[in-house]
């Protein structure tokens, strides 16, 4: 026979796993990586969901070659993206001139919103679009970051 220590503790366990799982939490940036093509430096599904307060939620993606950073990008709020060059620790506003991403907010056509912007100076191709979804607090979005393709003739 075991001890009830043994019993009162796996009781605890399974108790306080139960709570953590039930706890309201805020809703948290999400992405969730894919690869359809391997020349591709970010793919996936990214998702900005409402906060507590009422703002979207935001995801900064430091691209890293190197030890040296060479761009990031910023997914969100909502709608918003921008690619800065370098990475930084300080936040940048999207709005700011050295945002290279024109325009910055995604525009809705009805039910529907897709961007593509291509970034020269960094050999960019950044593609947008906004993906269903079963969470009304979130918006859903297809990534794809590339590099601009080379054409030869």
């Amino acid at each position: 026979m075991r001890p009830s220590f043994a019993r009162g503790s796996w009781l605890f366990s399974l108790l306080l796993a139960a709570t953590l799982l039930l706890v309201a939490r805020p809703a948290a940036p999400q992405f969730t990586p894919f690869s359809h093509d391997p020349r591709n430096i970010l793919e996936g599904n990214w998702q900005s969901c409402r906060e507590a307060d009422g703002r979207y939620s935001e995801r900064v993606y430091d691209h890293v070659v190197n030890g040296v950073g060479r761009f990031e990008v910023h997914m969100g709020p909502g709608r918003e993206f921008a690619i800065f060059s370098g990475v930084q620790d300080e936040h940048r506003g999207h709005e700011s001139r050295d945002n290279l991403l024109k325009p910055f907010r995604v525009a809705m056509e009805g039910a529907f919103a897709s961007q593509k912007w291509e970034v020269p100076s960094l050999n960019l191709a950044f593609t947008v679009t906004l993906a269903g979804g079963s969470r009304t607090e979130c918006e859903s979005w297809f990534i794809t970051l590339a590099p601009l393709d080379k054409t030869s003739h």
